[in-house]
């Protein structure tokens, strides 16, 4: 019998799936895959139900309900002065995931080669090798995973199609500084190369860091893919409702890949993310002030329990240094047996200096208080 695809019979199953089914088979507490223990407000919940009564039970259209455009379309507009045309510029998938899979067939040919920062997201990786480019690694060495300038020059050729970013990034917590941006940006349109900006964690930023959207920079709105979602902004990932904001030229294309894979969205969950859209400044109110407790509270007593974690820009995620004498992987199966807490091991998000990765684990801080409290005490 001949095998499956030689590209799909080169991944494995992704880390977080691995590590979930580990941590519910040994009744641990899962910090690894990255999801609240916790609803959403009770109030975004209700605004589906209402759709439902009102009809919204059949397909939405393929670009995505118009109500949920429109209100993309204003959220740009009023949080980062930027323009999207609702009809042709907006697309909405099932979560910024199929947004990722959808921009990578429309933009990458075979060959083109495409630049990502490690660690990265592990999705961007079997999205380029899908369409059939060629990675191209770009490390970013902690404890601030700052841009190593000269290392991002010698990354672009002439063979460069695209760029992924990933800002506030996941798994490392680090905001994109402007100045990075900027760096970024010149040599983006030196080498006319195309960004898909990641940028699910827009709304979770601490302290002064303040999330920049490439898209906003000189010139770069033309090239620019952005996709978000509801997902983390909401506390409700399971909804998957995720979109992409880009020029004409390039939504036509993100969407002839979205018709013939999902074709279109829950019809009930577009109109309640829609509306809860526009009530985002009051929720805001409460949704970062509740993450910024939760990462001092966790941060702080993961330091009591003697270990070294890297406080977290952006995101509901901490990178923590581990012992040298344990890889991350190791780490994590000893940490899931004895203590009965789930991690991830970093090294799965690196292509490039693998060994840099296993100095880490990744925990994730969207838990109940009691939950972030008792795994400090199984620490310590």
């Amino acid at each position: 019998m001949k095998s499956p695809s030689k590209i799909v019979s080169s991944f494995k199953e992704s880390i977080f799936s691995t590590m979930t089914a580990k941590a519910n088979k040994l009744g641990a507490i899962n910090l690894s895959q990255g999801f609240p223990d916790f609803d959403g407000p009770q109030w975004i919940q209700d605004l589906v139900t209402q759709a439902m009564k009102e009809g919204h039970n059949q397909y939405a259209p393929s670009p995505g309900a118009l109500e949920l455009r429109m209100s993309i379309k204003n959220y740009l507009k009023k949080y980062y002065q930027l323009t999207y045309e609702e009809n042709t510029e907006l697309t909405v998938t099932n979560g910024a995931t199929e947004a990722l899979f959808c921009s990578s067939l429309a933009l990458i040919n075979p060959g083109d080669e495409v630049i990502l920062f490690e660690p990265y997201y592990d999705s961007y990786m079997a999205c380029i090798k899908m369409a059939g480019g060629i990675p191209v690694p770009v490390t970013l060495y902690g404890p601030d995973f700052s841009l190593d300038e000269e290392k991002v020059e010698k990354a672009f050729s002439s063979k460069t199609k695209a760029i992924f970013l990933n800002t506030p990034h996941n798994p490392t917590g680090k905001v994109f500084t402007r100045e990075e941006l900027d760096f970024l940006s010149k040599l983006i349109l030196k080498h006319d190369v195309y960004v898909i900006s990641d940028e699910v964690y827009e709304f979770l930023t601490f302290d002064d860091h303040n999330h920049i959207p490439i898209a906003t920079l000189p010139s770069m709105k033309e090239r620019t893919l952005t996709i978000s979602s509801g997902g983390k902004t909401f506390g409700l990932t399971g909804w998957k409702i995720g979109w992409c904001a880009a020029p004409e030229n390039l939504t036509k294309a993100i969407r002839m890949v979205h018709q013939f894979n999902t074709f279109s969205v829950a019809h009930p969950l577009q109109v309640a993310v829609a509306r809860a859209i526009d009530k985002l400044e009051d929720h805001l109110k409460e949704f970062r002030p509740l993450y910024l407790k939760k990462r001092n509270l966790f941060f702080e007593g993961l330091k009591s329990a003697n270990l070294e974690p890297i406080l977290p820009q952006g995101t509901y995620f901490v990178m923590c240094r581990i012992p040298e004498n344990l890889t991350d992987i190791e780490y994590c199966y000893e940490l899931m047996e004895k203590k009965k807490i789930a991690a991830i091991p970093p090294s799965a998000f690196y292509n490039l200096d693998v060994e840099e990765g296993k100095k880490y684990i990744r925990l994730c801080f969207a838990k109940k208080d009691e939950t972030l409290i008792k795994a400090i005490s199984l620490f310590q």
